[in-house]
């Protein structure tokens, strides 16, 4: 089924203070602005989004998203997971579509939102979407820290893992050599960024965690282990998120190359 008119769409940004590996990030100062304000701006930017909410914890965030101009929702603070957090917003909005931005990616293109909302503003079939993106440095294969993603034949996922999926058999037959992945094009990383129709993120949130969510960590294994399907489009641009101090200085790097 095809959507004919336009449907509400609403991005909401998770940021908490208590991150467990860096505390307070979502304030860190980036070229003088804190880090959701670099998060909110870029995400205010993409042509299909109509509103954005920082949803959060901590008085200190919405105080300083206040301070710019940014709307913010204050949150239970219990919650689990940032889908949980945005669930919580989502169920008072009046809205189709809910987008996800993470509140630690401050170079986030406004073009990476488009493209995972597309698919679900074009077809009401669709109930989630994400990106991924091909992995051109042998490194990020072998990494658990970067996802990866297969994808069927209509652009739909398979599975995620911190493995290196797909496994070359022939390549990588020696354990010696799994030290020696190469960058093929054909894996493809995970972007942690998702569109949800409304509704289906409501009952999304409150599924029962999954076997697989649990053993590999990654919670968009819940909606495929119960049987839904995510709609994967693979993006030529690229987004780096801030997980450790040591992040900022790519972060700067970074910025300093876009202006250049």
């Amino acid at each position: 089924m095809t959507m004919t008119n336009q449907p509400a769409i609403i991005a909401i940004i998770p940021a908490r203070y208590g991150s467990t590996r860096f505390p307070g990030k979502a304030l860190v100062p980036i070229k003088g602005r804190p880090m959701v304000q670099w998060v909110y701006e870029r995400t205010k930017r993409s042509s299909l989004v109509q509103r954005v909410i920082v949803a959060t914890d901590d008085e200190r965030i919405r105080a300083a998203v206040e301070l710019f101009g940014g709307e913010a929702v204050m949150t239970a603070a219990g919650h689990a997971t940032g889908t949980d957090r945005i669930a919580e917003v989502a169920r008072s909005l009046a809205c189709d579509i809910v987008v996800n931005v993470q509140g630690d990616e401050p170079l986030i293109r406004p073009e990476m939102i488009d493209e995972a909302v597309r698919p679900l503003a074009a077809d009401s079939t669709i109930v989630m979407g994400t990106i991924a993106k091909r992995i051109t440095d042998a490194r990020e294969t072998g990494d658990p820290n970067v996802v990866k993603v297969v994808v069927d034949g209509k652009g739909f996922a398979l599975y995620f893992s911190r493995a290196p999926i797909p496994w070359d058999r022939d390549a990588w037959s020696g354990g010696a050599q799994q030290a020696g992945f190469a960058a093929t094009g054909i894996h493809l990383k995970h972007v942690g960024l998702y569109a949800y129709r409304r509704d289906f993120l409501l009952s999304y949130a409150a599924l029962t965690p999954t076997p697989l969510e649990e053993q590999e960590k990654l919670e968009q294994l819940r909606a495929l282990e119960h049987g839904h399907r995510i709609r994967v489009v693979v993006t030529e641009h690229e987004s780096f998120g801030v997980d450790i101090p040591d992040d900022l200085g790519k972060i700067l790097q970074r910025i300093e190359e876009e202006r250049a």
